[in-house]
Formats: structure tokens, sequence, C-alpha cells
């Protein structure tokens, strides 16, 4: 454990990233995992609902920091297209 003051708290700040962090990241997989679920159902209009949810989730957590831009960019991309295959 630190000993000193500031090493302290920047500890205690690193615990509380870190919560957030993994609240964050469960929060991406639940909405990724609602759109393959409403593809696996061939529901289109569920789809579509939980793509946009999802885009704007995964934007969010690139800003913020908590995933890479590109994890973010390549993550919409690759449900885009599943989303689209099973609309066309």
């Amino acid at each position: 454990m630190a000993n000193h003051k500031s090493a302290i708290k920047r500890h205690k700040q690193s615990l509380v990233k870190r919560e957030r962090n993994r609240v964050a990241k469960s929060t991406l997989k639940t909405v990724a995992k609602k759109v393959e679920t409403a593809l696996v159902e061939n529901n289109a209009d569920v789809a579509n609902e939980a793509l946009k949810t999802a885009i704007v989730t995964f934007d969010k957590a690139a800003g913020k920091g908590i995933i890479h831009a590109k994890t973010a960019s390549r993550k919409i991309s690759r449900l885009t297209k599943k989303v689209n295959s099973i609309a066309a």
C-alpha cells in the first residue's frame, strides 16, 4: 500500500475509475449482445433500434477514453454490417 499522502489519494482515484470503467465495459457488452440477439431472431426493426443505442454507447465510451476510438469504430462497423445484411 502507498505511504505518501498523494499516493494514497491516487490509489483511491484509481479504484473509483476502475469501477466506473468496469460498469461502462459491461454496458458495452450488453448493448452489443442486444443487437446480436435481434439478429438471431431476424427482427430487423429491433436490431436497428438496438444498433442506434449501441452506436451512441460505443461513441461515448470512446470519447471518455474507456475504450480506444478505433476499437469503438470497428465494433460499430461490424454490427452495422450484420444489421444491414438481414435488412437486405
